[in-house]
């Protein structure tokens, strides 16, 4: 009769631990983030990966599913690459990273972030191109990426951003021409100054997109 008893309980754990590990994903990639940052405050010192999920961390937001949609580290002297682990955040809305010393390129992963609203890397020391990848972000509404090392062209895979309110890449080192198509009509011409070798807005047809890269 033993094993009759014990087989119901043997079969609820093993349905169990799959929903363990994907509940703690999140914490996951947040952690994998971590090891790669150099963090002198000790900003991160609450980032414990043996929790059931980040929710209780310092700077990271939850909603009622305890799925993390805001991640805020804005001017925390923070230093180190980004990963891809980040894309693994897919509910996330707000990406606040501003003002820190990030460095290296921005990773194509990011543009699987299919909710994400604001990603705020301004102020860092990012080199490399703005992915091409980031056009796949819908729900986009405000992307500042200024004052960095940035180069290569404005994708033109932007102009797909519909809801894109706000665009700053001012004081990179982009090149090319300015969009014309989607919502780049409407952003100032201040959203793209100290870019020396960036010229005004694309003559389609009469001048290629990344004329002077």
């Amino acid at each position: 009769m033993a094993p009759l008893v014990l087989l119901p309980s043997l079969y609820l754990l093993l349905l169990a631990a799959p929903l363990a590990i994907s509940t703690n994903s999140e914490g996951e990639a947040l952690h994998a983030l971590r090891t790669r940052l150099s963090d002198p405050r000790g900003v991160l010192q609450s980032w414990d990966p043996t929790l059931v999920n980040p929710c209780t961390w310092f700077h990271v937001t939850c909603d009622d599913h305890n799925h993390v949609i805001r991640l805020d580290l804005g001017n925390s002297n923070i230093s180190g690459p980004l990963g891809p682990e980040l894309s693994q955040l897919q509910h996330l809305q707000y990406l606040e990273l501003y003002k820190n010393n990030f460095e290296g390129k921005i990773p194509e992963e990011l543009g699987n972030l299919k909710n994400l609203i604001s990603i705020d890397l301004y102020e860092n020391r990012l080199h490399g191109s703005i992915p091409k990848s980031f056009g796949k972000m819908k729900t986009l509404r405000f992307m500042r990426l200024n004052n960095n090392k940035l180069t290569g062209s404005i994708p033109r895979e932007l102009a797909k951003l519909s809801n894109l309110k706000v665009l700053d890449v001012s004081n990179n080192d982009l090149c090319g021409t300015i969009p014309v198509d989607g919502p780049f009509p409407t952003f100032p011409f201040q959203s793209y100054e100290n870019n020396s070798r960036l010229n005004g807005p694309e003559l389609q047809g009469l001048v290629p997109y990344d004329f002077g890269c």
